[in-house]
């Protein structure tokens, strides 16, 4: 629930004021402050959108999902490699998807995939954090974040892309490794950078957001009244703030407000003003309408929207698990792409689909034993893929490559920092912004990413 009185967070730092455009060039272009305001002043002429102007659409695939089973087969491969299901072609020529993602496979002309993404590391903990952040931090022993999440950092730096939206918003059950919200969070940001919960199933009658009724017995004229009087209690309180509390949580609470008295969110979140044949479409499931709520979430103004889809940890029954799975997320992100595109949203909304990690390459003969002994696939952190569309990126493009038993990049390795580096990029954020951590220690939100220049259109 988004409370009008936040819970304080233990730990809190002040941003670092300095401006993240620097005199003289940028630190991942290599442009000048004048080359870049001028940039601006002509995006409107290429009929693309300004970094400014772009949101981020995550689909989290909690769990882990098989790189040989989605975007990265082996065909050729013996058979405990090769795995269960076959390969089909796609719209580009050479590139094959499985079998169960015949409509990712028809839109490959629209997307690209990195095929060579590693960080090594099978901790399920560790890997979503590592995922999530750009940065090694948590683990099965430490569980709490370490880092914020990208999600935190845009809405900090970005905020929402029009006024009485949430910056921020996780949905349809936000968690990480069943951790709430997980590396999905804020860390030392604070609370007021989390994501707006919209837990819930979007294809229930009943579905809404809670978080945005007025509470009983309470009118607006009583709520600007405690907003008011919140207001002067805060500024006493900012006057002995050192450590930056009060910036997150006036945030948290001047967003409450905004949203419980405004009427935009509520707007964006309903999806009975849909045609229901769009919503056949997506599928009439929580998965579905999940990606269908995320595209009205953009579209109304929040910048950046997660999606977390559990159940790919398949150590067992890999297969059957599979044709489970893989034709509901299949159509999901498939119509949310071609809806955007449709729309003309695709060019300023980014859509990333990934988990923590990969699977082993060799299939497992045992499954989990005693419990389902049917074979599966185990973690694996050296080799994974994602889907990256929109938001300026290449379409039609492979990056990188595994090698030929999907066990370990054979070309072009791409780590986790380097992917938030590149989506900080399209969003005109500068990586070397630092922010001061538990400790008071600046930390730049890139660590040491490097731009993947073949995913820039």
């Amino acid at each position: 629930m988004l409370e009008l009185i936040s819970p304080a967070p233990r730990n809190c730092q002040r941003f670092n004021r300095r401006g993240f455009l620097k005199v003289g060039c940028l630190g991942w272009g290599g442009l000048s402050l004048a080359d870049l305001l001028r940039a601006r002043a002509h995006a409107g002429d290429s009929g693309r959108p300004a970094a400014e102007d772009r949101s981020v659409i995550l689909i989290w695939l909690d769990g882990g999902p098989p790189q040989h089973e989605t975007y990265d087969p082996k065909p050729e491969a013996p058979a405990e490699f090769r795995g269960p299901l076959r390969a089909i072609p796609t719209a580009l020529p050479g590139v094959r998807f499985s079998e169960l993602l015949p409509e990712h496979a028809r839109l490959m002309g629209k997307l690209s995939i990195i095929r060579s993404m590693y960080h090594d590391n099978a901790d399920h903990y560790a890997a979503a954090h590592w995922m999530l952040t750009g940065y090694l931090g948590s683990n099965a022993l430490d569980l709490a974040p370490q880092y914020p999440s990208a999600g935190s950092i845009i809405a900090k730096l970005k905020g929402a892309r029009r006024a009485g939206m949430p910056a921020y918003v996780g949905l349809p059950y936000t968690h990480s490794v069943g951790i709430v919200p997980g590396y999905h969070g804020a860390a030392y940001l604070g609370v007021g950078y989390n994501p707006f919960v919209a837990d819930g199933d979007p294809n229930s009658e009943g579905y809404g957001v809670p978080n945005l009724a007025i509470p009983g017995g309470v009118n607006p004229s009583r709520l600007d009244g405690r907003r008011g009087l919140l207001g002067s209690f805060d500024r006493a309180r900012r006057d002995v703030d050192a450590s930056g509390l009060m910036e997150g949580l006036d945030r948290f609470d001047q967003e409450a407000f905004r949203l419980v008295l405004g009427d935009a969110a509520r707007q964006a979140f309903d999806l009975r003003k849909e045609d229901p044949r769009l919503r056949d479409r997506f599928g009439r499931h929580q998965w579905g309408q999940s990606a269908l709520l995320a595209r009205r979430l953009v579209e109304a103004g929040v910048r950046f929207v997660t999606l977390t889809f559990s159940g790919w940890d398949y150590h067992s029954s890999l297969e059957s698990g599979m044709k489970n799975v893989l034709p509901i997320l299949d159509r999901a992100v498939a119509s949310l792409i071609s809806d955007l595109d449709d729309r003309g949203l695709l060019e300023s909304t980014i859509v990333l689909v990934m988990g923590e990690f990969g699977r082993t390459p060799r299939m497992n003969t045992t499954g989990v034993p005693g419990v389902d002994p049917v074979p599966g696939r185990d973690h694996w952190g050296n080799v994974m893929s994602v889907l990256a569309a929109g938001g300026g990126f290449a379409r039609g493009r492979v990056i990188g490559s595994s090698n030929a038993k999907g066990e370990v990049p054979k070309e072009r390795p791409v780590r986790p920092q380097d992917l938030m580096v590149t989506l900080y990029r399209q969003l005109g954020i500068d990586p070397d912004t630092s922010f001061r951590n538990r400790s008071g220690r600046p930390i730049p939100i890139g660590s040491d990413g490097q731009v993947v220049q073949e995913l820039i259109g």
